[in-house]
């Protein structure tokens, strides 16, 4: 296949499976609408994932804590893939499926959002982070890929982009992230 083409073929998967996902909107809406619900009640956002989905946690989080789109007061988002001393002792002294469970059962507390990311559905340390904030009492919002994996059945609100490909999953989590921090932003705004 000459480039050209396999650019064409990359935009074109790109905007199928951004077109077929337009039906989580109902889910995006109860995701945005528990968010709103959170904040309100001086509750935290707290994120997770593995490679890019970890940049993407840190994504939404600078989003939140800085501006999407319109100046305003910050909102509290955190995501538990920036502290590298945190990682690394964690990885180190537990288990590298410990990170992110370990961070919920310190820092996460009743009514707070967690949101966690997984393009399979079934990465053992985004699992064990959702079963400590279980614990604690969050609420968990799934940015999932594939069939949800074990996380499906785990997570408060499945947002799962019925895709096989990574690249066209993270594509989509993307468009679902950045409409949610616009909407958030805009119940936000001059309060």
């Amino acid at each position: 296949m000459i480039m050209k083409e396999i650019i064409k073929k990359s935009f074109f998967e790109s905007a199928k499976i951004i077109k077929k996902s337009s039906q989580l909107s109902s889910k995006i809406e109860e995701a945005t609408i528990a968010i709103c619900e959170c904040l309100r009640n001086g509750n935290r956002i707290y994120l997770f994932g593995n490679g890019g989905s970890a940049a993407d946690a840190q994504h939404i989080a600078a989003e939140l804590v800085g501006r999407y789109k319109m100046k305003r007061k910050s909102i509290p988002a955190i995501s538990f893939t920036t502290d590298t001393s945190i990682l690394t002792s964690m990885s180190n002294d537990y288990s590298f499926n410990k990170i992110f469970s370990r961070q919920c059962e310190g820092l996460v507390n009743q009514g707070d959002i967690v949101i966690a990311i997984s393009t399979s559905g079934n990465s053992m340390n985004v699992v064990n982070g959702v079963i400590s904030a279980r614990k604690k009492g969050a609420k968990i919002i799934g940015l999932l890929g594939k069939k949800g994996g074990n996380l499906k059945k785990m997570v408060d609100i499945p947002l799962i982009v019925d895709s096989c490909s990574t690249p066209r999953i993270q594509e989509v989590h993307r468009v679902i992230y950045h409409t949610i921090c616009e909407l958030v932003e805009k119940e936000f705004v001059n309060k």
